[in-house]
């Protein structure tokens, strides 16, 4: 991922975000921005925990940041919603720490929900 242009990037089916070790977005790619409503270059440089999804300063998700942070260990999948004003949106995270780069990328996919009320699956390719 490291390695990838950004025009690489926004070609990807899923959004895609590199965070620095203090959460300060590095990358954010246009697949993500065109989800979220927002413009990606205008996220760059800033905080993704305080200004850009404060909804993801929880335990589940910014304790599983800080914890991958300070370990320089990170692989986790797991459930997630944002809440915007234009809807709810089910996606599966994926907590990935870099190495090479001594960052942290996040992969987001949605999912769907089942009629039936079971948890819903991820669609990570």
């Amino acid at each position: 991922m490291d390695g990838l242009s950004e025009l690489e990037l926004d070609g990807l089916p899923l959004g895609m975000i590199q965070l620095d070790s203090q959460g300060k977005i590095l990358k954010f790619n246009r697949t993500e921005a065109s989800l979220a409503r927002i413009k990606a270059k205008d996220q760059i440089g800033r905080s993704f925990f305080n200004e850009v999804a404060p909804c993801t300063r929880v335990r589940e998700f910014y304790g599983r940041f800080q914890e991958g942070v300070r370990a320089k260990n990170l692989y986790q999948t797991f459930g997630f919603i944002f809440r915007f004003a234009h809807g709810a949106r089910h996606v599966a995270i994926t907590l990935f720490y870099s190495d090479k780069t001594n960052s942290v990328w996040v992969l987001v996919s949605d999912q769907q929900v089942p009629k039936d009320g079971s948890p819903p699956r991820n669609r990570l390719a």
